[in-house]
């Protein structure tokens, strides 16, 4: 009696998830399509990194979507600066924190948006609008300032940009560090009353926005809700938890009940 091959129980998991399991194996190493899947994820991750914003198209698609919008670059004047001093991606330029400054208005605007580059030019070219667009009408009577292009930038570099506009909250949509399996995944970072030096633990994130990950409807909810929460609390970070997931549910819940009866 021919004993037949036992069946890879990961098999049936692959269809859960991106992640590489259950590829097989060729003597000693991955089958060959596996191990040049593998590579030219690499190669995108790695170009993802190196890829310079398109700037001047961000801008033109702003003021499309009627949106007032600027350019403002960070303190390290090339990418290969960029990725060797992640300091002076946290600072503007002269030119920059000028202009900005001379844009102050009279009436503080209660959020700023940044859109930057990060460590994934892509994502934020793919992914910043989509959502964009969402926000003002999840936020009535917001008065939203300029979205402000950032190129070279890190996250930190949204605090200076908001604290230069006077801004209540700063709101940056940024490339994420790519992933094997993600190089085009976008961060948003939440900041009440920015300025420079504000740390990681005064800030929200909400992270993997991407078709592929968390979409854009549920992105933009939970930042209204994270921004409309803070409102209330006045403050950010770790004494600002997100409870969208909990009541999205409770809705699903009381829909399910309305139906039934």
């Amino acid at each position: 009696m021919t004993k037949q091959p036992m069946k890879d129980p990961w098999l049936q998991l692959r269809r859960f998830t991106s992640a590489r399991i259950a590829l097989g194996r060729a003597g000693d190493s991955l089958p060959t399509d596996a191990l040049l899947d593998f590579e030219l994820a690499q190669a995108r991750a790695r170009d993802a990194v190196h890829e310079v914003l398109k700037a001047d198209l961000l801008l033109e698609r702003a003021k499309e979507a009627g949106f007032s919008a600027l350019k403002v670059h960070s303190a390290a004047s090339d990418r290969s600066e960029y990725l060797r001093r992640p300091d002076r991606g946290r600072m503007l330029d002269e030119p920059s924190k000028l202009q900005l400054q001379a844009m102050q208005a009279d009436e503080r605007p209660d959020i700023a948006f940044v859109i930057a580059d990060g460590l994934s030019a892509l994502a934020a070219e793919r992914h910043a609008f989509p959502l964009l667009e969402l926000m003002p009408a999840k936020l009535p009577g917001w008065n939203i300032g300029p979205v402000v292009v950032a190129e070279q930038a890190r996250v930190a570099l949204g605090d200076e940009i908001g604290g230069c506009l006077r801004a209540a909250f700063v709101v940056v949509l940024i490339g994420e560090r790519p992933g094997m399996s993600s190089p085009d995944s976008l961060g948003i970072y939440l900041t009440a009353q920015p300025r420079s030096g504000r740390t990681d633990a005064e800030r929200n994130c909400i992270s993997n926005v991407r078709p592929e990950g968390l979409n854009y409807e549920m992105a933009a909810k939970k930042l209204a809700y994270l921004l409309m929460s803070a409102r209330k609390l006045g403050t950010t970070g770790v004494l600002l938890k997100d409870h969208s997931d909990l009541l999205a549910l409770e809705d699903e819940g009381l829909r399910a009940q309305k139906a039934i009866s």
